[in-house]
């Protein structure tokens, strides 16, 4: 499971949204973004911690811990060396001390390098769905983190339930890019991509089991009836 064939697709039209990425994000989650990544960090992050920030974008999850925990360093891996330049720019114009707190590497989720376990956390802030396969990315956050680490997945979520799960196909697939639209022009309708990151999803359930595969306890956080899904993991 994962994007697989369509991978390059995808970080090709991430790289032509850049510049509207974060306006966009915020009116397609419905407001709830932030919310989502808030809980998922305060469920799985403690102060003192080294976090790895998988798929971190433009560091939305990154700043937050950086400004809830005073003592955490974090690493931000993205396969999108334009991203990783903005988020840099967005950490240096906040506090001075939080840029040294801030390593930025390229990356994908499959290969990640560094030592085994180097992390006290791993996240992922609405970036696992563009895993090119998602086992092989849970082996390696698995491998990275140190015994006793934890997993954040924050992402889209597709119910158990078929007619939730309709409801969130015709939401990403038709809604999604009249909200897009609105918010950025004709640039917002590549967003529509996204539907096709959660056609290739796997069930809730599903993910729980292959999360299960390899850690000691999965807990699942649901909202919007599973269209909106946080997941914690320890090792």
């Amino acid at each position: 499971m994962g994007l697989r064939d369509e991978w390059g697709n995808i970080i090709r039209v991430l790289r032509e949204i850049i510049p509207v990425y974060d306006r966009v994000n915020t009116v397609i989650s419905l407001g709830k973004a932030e919310e989502m990544r808030m809980i998922g960090i305060s469920e799985g992050i403690n102060d003192g911690y080294l976090v790895l920030d998988a798929g971190s974008g433009f560091g939305n999850m990154s700043r937050s811990i950086l400004r809830m925990f005073p003592h955490v360093r974090v690493v931000m891996l993205d396969p999108i060396g334009e991203m990783l330049y903005l988020a840099s720019e967005s950490i240096d114009k906040g506090k001075s001390k939080d840029r040294d707190r801030v390593s930025l590497v390229s990356g994908i989720f499959e290969y990640i390098p560094f030592d085994d376990g180097t992390f006290d956390a791993v996240v992922c802030g609405y970036s696992f769905r563009d895993a090119v396969v998602m086992r092989d990315a849970i082996r390696e956050f698995y491998r990275v983190l140190k015994d006793g680490g934890r997993l954040v997945i924050v992402d889209i979520g597709k119910p158990d339930d078929p007619f939730a799960r309709l409801g969130v196909s015709l939401y990403l697939r038709f809604i999604l890019a009249i909200l897009a639209f609105f918010a950025a022009g004709r640039l917002g309708l590549k967003f529509g991509a996204i539907y096709n990151t959660y056609k290739r999803l796997p069930r809730n359930s599903e993910l729980l089991a292959m999360l299960r595969e390899r850690f000691s306890n999965v807990r699942l956080i649901s909202r919007l009836l599973g269209a909106a899904i946080i997941l914690i993991a320890s090792k």
